[in-house]
């Protein structure tokens, strides 16, 4: 597979050294919501490289409905997945970020309390949301869940983070042989410097990313021992996906 690396972006392993900086406070409200407020940004050691974001904010245009507010199990999306990351990130220093211009927080009767970051190319599709984990993130690296995942786990996420090393990226292929962007790991300094280059090329695929830095590709068959392996990536994206998987858990 060429993945059109560019030798210009390989790097090898950075610690962030800066001194403490501040992410701006949000506090909006639209239609009388309000927005979580975005924690100030601290200083992350070597050792608390990985920051979790779940992206959340896709039009969803045939679910009818914001996916990240769907229940299963007693819990949204959101909750689901942010407890599955938990397993591979330092929350007292880093907390699961939420990434997207989320409207109307409370309404339905379903909320998010984690921090949220908006989008900085609104409306760019995935890779857009992909760039803004980026821009948020300060640790080493960023894992990136589409909040459509329901289904992940944490030892998927612990398989996937032992095997780093010297990447710029680690992406999940799927059982049909599909790579997944939306479920990956990051580094951040290359991939947020290629990102911005792609977004500012027009381009709007995650996967542009990956196959412009030096990513390490994980076939399925290095993840399918695991526990629920064929149904990580079972994508929710229409009523009918939802109400299917709601009766299997009833």
């Amino acid at each position: 597979m060429d993945l059109g690396l560019n030798p210009g972006l390989l790097g090898s392993d950075f610690a962030i050294t800066a001194a403490t900086l501040t992410l701006g406070v949000l506090a909006a409200a639209r239609h009388g919501s309000h927005f979580p407020i975005l924690l100030p940004r601290t200083k992350i050691s070597s050792m608390e490289s990985i920051a979790g974001f779940i992206l959340a904010g896709g039009e969803s245009r045939r679910m009818g409905t914001d996916k990240w507010r769907l229940v299963l199990d007693g819990q949204n999306f959101v909750e689901r997945i942010a407890n599955a990351i938990s397993a591979v990130t330092p929350l007292r220093i880093s907390p699961i970020t939420v990434v997207g211009n989320l409207i109307d927080n409370d309404a339905a009767g379903t909320r998010t309390d984690l921090p949220i970051a908006p989008d900085v190319y609104p409306a760019w599709g995935a890779l857009g949301g992909v760039h803004a984990a980026l821009s948020a993130c300060l640790a080493e690296w960023a894992l990136v869940v589409a909040c459509d995942f329901p289904f992940v786990t944490s030892e998927l996420f612990v398989r996937l983070a032992s095997i780093r090393d010297t990447f710029e990226a680690v992406a999940p292929i799927q059982s049909d042989q599909i790579p997944q962007p939306l479920c990956a790991f990051y580094r951040v300094r290359p991939c947020l410097q290629r990102a911005e280059q792609l977004i500012k090329s027009g381009e709007r695929k995650p996967i542009a990313l990956l196959q412009s830095v030096r990513t390490r590709w994980v076939p399925f068959s290095e993840i399918e021992d695991l526990a629920e392996a064929a149904r990580f990536f079972d994508n929710i994206n229409t009523p009918q996906d939802y109400h299917r998987i709601a009766r299997e858990r009833s």
